[in-house]
């Protein structure tokens, strides 16, 4: 046990510090191969974790592709300049608006997607109509990880959650709508007021046409996005794998960009993140040992006992834990061992109560808003903003997310709650 411990201990500092010339996919590579050599695991729990993890892997490959032809299609930038016009020359309903595109393109999209390709253009857009950056920069990054537990496709650790589970969209819907609601609701809410004096001037807009050419190319892409949207529910709805829409949207989108002559296979292939795929895996791969030295068991135990001691305090616990640990291991390492503790007890223990299911889910989506460390989305946020001369220091970040995420995970999780005793 003690070994598993420390290999998966120290795979996380090197995730997390990340030194030269490692990434946070060679560093849980490096941790999975060492805990393959210990022993804790075997090529046959290699196998099955494959298997395990193979719906996530390929959504994630679907996701990254459609988000990239979409950017090339000129979708997202169609979409700033919308919004532009329907701020009016506000700079406060300019932000309001940012939050609609964050809520929109994390919901469908994913978080990772709002940070990829919301950030650049809103950044292009503050600099150009001179607005203050910080209100708009920080919407991108705060909505990303607030607006994704909307649906189970709006933060690929969600999957995590509805493949080892089994739950439907109509089950998620229950437990997830209501806090997804009030935590968007409460972020708003908060941004408005703390950057009241930043964002109540105005701007002049003298650009009435649009930026990209909405063409043949340009509606078959918004066509297949609207399919593929109403494919994840389709799936979701009867259970099935994520990543069967993904990517035959994915694939679709390929074969048109082909026929309209207009893919750069060098812009799709720069939209890949290779290493998330070795990531995902190896962390998989070394949650697999901790199972198998009963370490995610003791865990599960102790949220049982948390249960016994009323649904409540066990929601509330769970939720701050795992964003507590979020922050402290970032939220894929967090997600992972919540979903294979919480999964070594689910249906073994009377107590047990699956609102602490949503309870994990409301923790690793809403506890990456106190460090930028806490999830991918914000991390890529963060390199973004830099290469681009804005440098956001992390203590900034920290002090606006200890202003808005207790409230706004307190609230949700109490929804939680409530919506365990009604439809739970």
């Amino acid at each position: 046990m003690i070994l598993a411990v420390v290999i998966f201990a120290i795979t996380l500092v090197l995730i997390i510090v990340r030194p030269k010339p490692l990434n946070e996919g060679t560093a849980a590579a490096l941790g999975a191969i060492a805990i393959l050599i210990a022993g804790v695991i075997s090529l046959d729990d290699v196998y099955d974790v494959f298997r395990g993890t193979d719906n996530i892997l390929l959504f994630f490959l679907g996701l990254m592709i459609i988000s990239a032809i979409t950017d090339q299609a000129g979708i997202f930038r169609w979409c700033a300049h919308e919004a532009v016009g329907l701020a009016q020359g506000s700079a406060r309903r300019l932000l309001l608006v940012v939050f609609g595109l964050g809520v929109l393109i994390t919901a469908f999209f994913s978080n990772d997607a709002t940070a990829l390709i919301l950030t650049p253009i809103v950044f292009v857009l503050i600099n150009k109509f001179k607005l203050n950056p910080l209100p708009y920069v920080f919407a991108c990054a705060f909505m990303a990880n607030t607006a994704s537990m909307l649906l189970p496709v709006s933060n690929p650790v969600n999957l995590l959650a509805v493949d080892r589970f089994g739950i439907t969209l109509a089950e998620y819907l229950k437990f997830t709508l209501l806090p997804s609601l009030a935590a968007i609701a409460i972020n708003i809410g908060l941004f408005m007021y703390i950057f009241r004096k930043s964002i109540g001037g105005s701007f002049s807009h003298d650009d009435p046409d649009p930026p990209v050419r909405v063409d043949g190319f340009f509606l078959f892409v918004s066509t297949v996005l609207v399919l593929t949207a109403i494919g994840y529910v389709v799936t979701l709805v009867y259970g099935q794998p994520a990543s069967w829409p993904a990517m035959g949207g994915a694939v679709t989108l390929l074969a048109g960009g082909f026929a309209f002559r207009r893919l750069r296979l060098r812009g799709v292939a720069s939209g890949i993140s290779w290493s998330i795929f070795i990531f995902i895996f190896g962390l998989a791969l070394l949650v697999r040992g901790l199972e198998n030295v009963e370490v995610t068991k003791a865990i599960g135990e102790a949220v049982v006992r948390l249960s016994s001691a009323g649904a409540l305090w066990a929601v509330l616990a769970v939720s701050f834990i795992t964003a507590l640990g979020a922050n402290l291991i970032n939220n894929w390492s967090m997600m992972m061992v919540s979903v294979s503790s919480l999964a070594s007890v689910n249906g073994a223990a009377a107590a047990f109560d699956r609102s602490v299911i949503y309870a994990s889910v409301l923790g690793a989506d809403l506890g990456p808003n106190i460090t930028i460390l806490g999830s991918l989305s914000s991390m890529l946020w963060l390199v973004l903003l830099r290469q681009r001369g804005l440098d956001i220091h992390q203590v900034q970040y920290i002090k606006l997310g200890l202003t808005v995420m207790p409230l706004m995970l307190i609230v949700s999780a109490l929804c939680i709650y409530v919506c365990g005793r009604l439809f739970g």
